[in-house]
C-alpha cells in the first residue's frame, strides 16, 4: 500500500486534457483514411462512380445513426458509448486490409466494412461532443475556448496526418494506412476508457420502451424546429456538407491522381489546409470575440468554400491551389467553433444528446448524395466541369448569413451561458420537458470538417 493520505485521490490527467488527447489521436487515424480510401477504390478499380458508392455507403448510415441515436447515447451513457464506437470501428476498418491481404476483398465487403464503421461513429461522436460541453462547465472553461481547443487539436492532427498519409501511401500502400487507422480508434478507446472518469450522467425523464424513444426522437427534432437559429445552421451545413464530401471522397483524390502527380501531393494539400486552419483557430481563441459572429461565419464560409473548386477546375497545378487551400483553411478555423459555441449555449445540457443527435442527422442528411454525385457527375461530364458546378453551388449558399435573417440572432446570443438558453433565438422547451453541428457526423468547416468534429468517418472529412 502507497502512504498517501486515507481518502487521497490518485492523480490522473485532467479530463478536458484526455478528451482532447484521444480526439487528436482519432482525427489523426481519420485524416489518413480520408485520404487511403478513395485512393484504394481508384488505385483497385479506377473508377470515379465506385469511389462514389464508397463514399455513399460509409456515410448513409451516420445519417441513419445520428437519427436514432441520440436517446440511445442517453440511455447507454457518453463514457461506455464513446468506447463502444472507437472499438467496433477498429475492428472494422482493420478488417478491410486484413481480408484485402490474406483471402481477398470483395467490392460488397469493401461497402459492408465502411458503413459498419459509419453506424458506430455516429453515437461515439456525439457522446464525445456532450462531454467536451459538460468537462469544459466543470473546469471553468469557457465554451468558445473549449470548441477552439478541441477544433484546434482536430485541425493539428489532420495537419500531420494527411502529408503523412501521402507518403504512407506512397511508400507501403493504402492497406497498411488503414492498419494504422485502426490503431488510432483502438488508442483512443483506450484513452477514455482508461483516464476519463465516468460522470453521473442525469438521463431527462421519460417512459421507458419505445414510445418513450420515440418521445425523446420527437423532443430533440422539436427543439431544432423551433430554434430559427439552430433550423438555418443545420440547412446551411447540410449543403456545405456534401458538396465537402465531394470535393474530399471524389474530386480532390481524382484532381491529384490526373493533376497533381499523386498521393504525396493530395496529402500536402490537404496538409496546407489543416495547418492554416490551426492557426486560424488559435487566432480566433485569442481574438474572437472581438468580431461579429455573423459576418466572420460570411467571409469564413465565401474565402474557405468555392474558391477551392474554381482553382481546381482552372489552373490544374499544385501551387495554385495550395495557395488557395492556404488562405481558406486560415479563415476556416473560425467555423467550428463559434458553430459549436452557439449550439452548447443553445440547448440546455439536460436535451444535448437528442437535440445535437438531431443536428448532426439533419447535417449528414446529404452528405451521401454528395459522394455519389460527384462520382456519376465526373463519369458524364467529366472533372472539370463538375468541380465548377460544385463550386457554383457552394457561392450561393454561403449568401446564407446575409440573407436570411435568423441569422442575426448569432451576435445576440450570449458566450458563457453554459446549458442555457440565452438570447432570442432559443427555442422554448415544450411544457412536459417533453449537434453539435461540431460533434459528431459532419464537419462544419468546409475542406473535410464535419460536425462534429470532426469527423471520423471511413470516407467522410472528419471523426471524434
Amino acid at each position: 500500500m502507497s502512504g498517501a493520505r486515507p481518502g487521497a485521490i490518485p492523480a490522473r490527467p485532467r479530463p478536458l486534457l484526455v478528451l482532447l488527447s484521444a480526439n487528436a489521436v482519432s482525427i489523426t487515424g481519420n485524416a489518413l483514411t480520408v485520404i487511403a480510401v478513395p485512393w484504394f477504390v481508384l488505385e483497385t478499380t479506377g473508377s470515379a462512380g465506385r469511389a462514389g458508392l464508397v463514399a455513399f455507403c460509409s456515410t448513409l448510415p451516420v445519417v441513419v445513426a445520428a437519427l436514432l441515436g441520440g436517446p440511445a447515447v442517453d440511455r447507454l451513457g457518453l463514457w461506455r458509448t464513446s468506447v463502444v464506437s472507437d472499438l467496433v470501428c477498429a475492428v472494422a476498418v482493420a478488417a478491410v486490409p486484413a481480408l484485402y491481404l490474406t483471402v481477398g476483398l470483395a467490392f460488397w465487403q469493401l461497402l459492408v466494412l465502411v458503413a459498419v464503421t459509419g453506424l458506430f461513429h455516429a453515437p461515439g461522436e456525439t457522446a464525445r461532443g456532450v462531454l467536451l460541453a459538460e468537462l469544459a462547465e466543470r473546469g471553468g472553461t469557457s465554451l468558445e475556448r473549449a470548441t477552439s481547443a478541441y477544433d484546434g487539436a482536430s485541425r493539428g492532427a489532420r495537419m500531420l496526418g494527411a502529408p503523412l498519409a501521402g507518403v504512407l501511401i506512397a511508400v507501403f500502400g493504402a492497406e497498411v494506412v488503414l492498419l494504422v487507422d485502426a490503431a488510432t480508434f483502438a488508442v483512443s478507446a483506450v484513452l477514455i476508457a482508461g483516464w476519463l472518469p465516468r460522470a453521473r450522467q442525469q438521463r431527462p425523464a421519460g417512459a421507458a420502451g419505445l414510445s418513450g424513444y420515440a418521445a425523446e426522437l420527437r423532443e430533440g427534432f422539436q427543439f431544432v424546429r423551433r430554434s430559427s437559429l439552430l433550423l438555418v445552421i443545420v440547412v446551411m451545413v447540410m449543403v456545405t456538407n456534401a458538396l465537402d464530401q465531394a470535393w474530399g471522397a471524389v474530386l480532390l483524390p481524382l484532381h491529384a491522381r490526373e493533376h497533381l502527380g499523386g498521393s504525396v501531393q493530395l496529402g500536402v494539400a490537404s496538409g496546407v489546409f489543416g495547418g492554416c486552419a490551426l492557426v486560424g483557430t488559435v487566432l480566433f481563441a485569442a481574438f474572437g470575440r472581438r468580431v461579429s459572429r455573423r459576418w466572420l461565419l460570411f467571409w469564413a464560409f465565401l474565402i474557405a468554400g468555392p474558391p477551392r473548386y474554381f482553382v481546381a477546375a482552372l489552373w490544374p497545378e499544385l501551387p495554385p491551389l495550395l495557395v488557395t487551400m492556404a488562405v481558406g483553411g486560415l479563415v476556416c478555423g473560425a467555423i467550428n467553433p463559434i458553430l459549436g459555441a452557439l449550439q452548447y449555449e443553445l440547448v440546455p445540457a439536460r436535451l444535448r444528446s437528442r437535440v445535437l443527435g438531431a443536428v448532426t442527422s439533419g447535417v449528414l442528411v446529404a452528405v451521401p448524395i454528395g459522394g455519389l454525385a460527384a462520382g456519376a457527375l465526373v463519369d458524364r461530364w467529366g472533372l472539370g466541369v463538375t468541380l465548377l458546378v460544385c463550386g457554383g453551388l457552394y457561392l450561393v449558399t454561403t449568401l446564407s448569413p446575409l440573407a436570411v435573417p435568423a441569422w442575426r440572432e448569432a451576435d445576440r446570443s450570449e458566450p458563457g451561458a453554459p446549458g442555457g438558453l440565452p438570447g432570442a433565438a432559443v427555442a422554448q422547451e415544450p411544457p412536459t420537458a417533453p449537434r453539435d453541428a461540431r460533434s459528431a457526423g459532419g464537419d462544419l468547416a468546409p475542406g473535410g470538417e464535419r460536425l462534429q468534429g470532426g469527423d471520423r468517418v471511413v470516407e467522410v472529412p472528419d471523426r471524434h
